[in-house]
C-alpha cells in the first residue's frame, strides 16, 4: 500500500470517529516527530502495539478485503498486569476481514454504531480445519445455536462472545453504510495468536511516497 492512502484513510476515519461521537486518546493524533525521545514514558503503547493499524490482508485492495483499527489498550504478560484488551475498527460495506481463529484469545465483537455487522462462523476441528459439527454462540449473553457456516448479523448495540478456535470472518451488511465495531478480549498479540485459513499477510508492505501522517503499530520500531 501506498503511505499516501494509508494517510488518506487514517484522516477519514478520525472525520467517522468524530462523527460517531468516538473519542481516541490524546496521541492518536500526534506526529512522527512527537515520540521522539518518549520511549520511557510510551513504552506500553510501544510495546504492545497500542495505536493505528491497517491492513490489506495482502489483496492489494483494502477496501474489498481490509480492515483499519485502533488498539486503546492491550496487556503484554511478560511485561505487566494487564489481562485485557480493547480496539476499535471501522468496518466498510462487504470489506472482508477474512476467517481465522485465534488459539489464545477469547474476544466480544460489538456493534457500537453504524451500519451491521455480519459475521460467518464456524466451530474448527482438530486439525484446524472447518468442522462439520453444529455450535453455540452467544449473542449479548443469549445462546444462539448455529450449523457449519452459520450467519450472525449484528445491529448497533449488539455483541458476540468468539472463544478459542471458532473460525470468524465479517463484513459490513451493503447499503447499511460503515460499522463502527469495538473489540473487548483478553490479550491481543497478532504476532503469533491468529489462525487464518488461508494464507494472508497480516501487516502492509508500504511505498513511502510521501510522509506518514500518524505512525502505525508497524512504524514503531523504524520511527522511535
Amino acid at each position: 500500500m501506498k503511505r499516501s492512502e494509508i494517510n488518506d484513510l487514517i484522516k477519514k476515519s478520525i472525520e467517522f470517529f468524530d462523527e460517531m461521537n468516538f473519542k481516541l486518546p490524546k496521541w492518536a493524533y500526534w506526529k512522527p516527530e512527537d515520540w521522539k525521545g518518549k520511549y520511557d514514558l510510551c513504552s506500553e503503547i510501544i510495546d504492545n502495539m497500542l495505536g493505528w493499524d491497517l491492513t490489506d490482508f495482502g489483496s492489494g485492495n483494502f477496501h474489498k478485503r481490509g480492515l483499519i483499527l485502533f488498539a486503546i489498550r492491550n496487556g503484554n504478560p511478560a511485561k505487566d498486569k494487564k489481562k485485557y484488551a480493547e480496539k476499535i475498527m471501522i468496518v466498510e460495506e462487504n470489506q472482508e476481514t477474512p476467517m481465522h481463529f485465534h488459539w489464545s484469545k477469547m474476544e466480544d465483537i460489538i456493534n457500537r454504531g453504524g451500519g451491521n455487522l455480519v459475521i460467518d462462523l464456524y466451530k474448527s476441528d482438530e486439525n484446524e480445519d472447518f468442522s462439520d459439527e453444529d455450535f453455540e454462540v452467544k449473542v449479548d449473553g443469549v445462546k444462539h445455536k448455529l450449523s457449519p457456516g452459520g450467519k450472525v448479523i449484528l445491529e448497533p448495540g449488539e455483541s458476540i462472545c468468539l472463544e478459542q478456535g471458532i473460525y470468524h470472518r465479517f463484513y459490513g451488511e451493503e447499503g447499511k453504510g460503515k460499522a463502527l465495531v469495538g473489540e473487548v478480549s483478553a490479550v491481543n498479540d497478532d504476532n503469533v495468536d491468529n489462525r487464518f485459513y488461508e494464507e494472508v499477510g497480516r501487516f502492509p508492505d508500504i511505498e513511502e511516497d510521501e510522509a506518514p501522517l500518524h505512525l502505525l503499530v508497524s512504524d514503531y520500531k523504524k520511527y522511535i
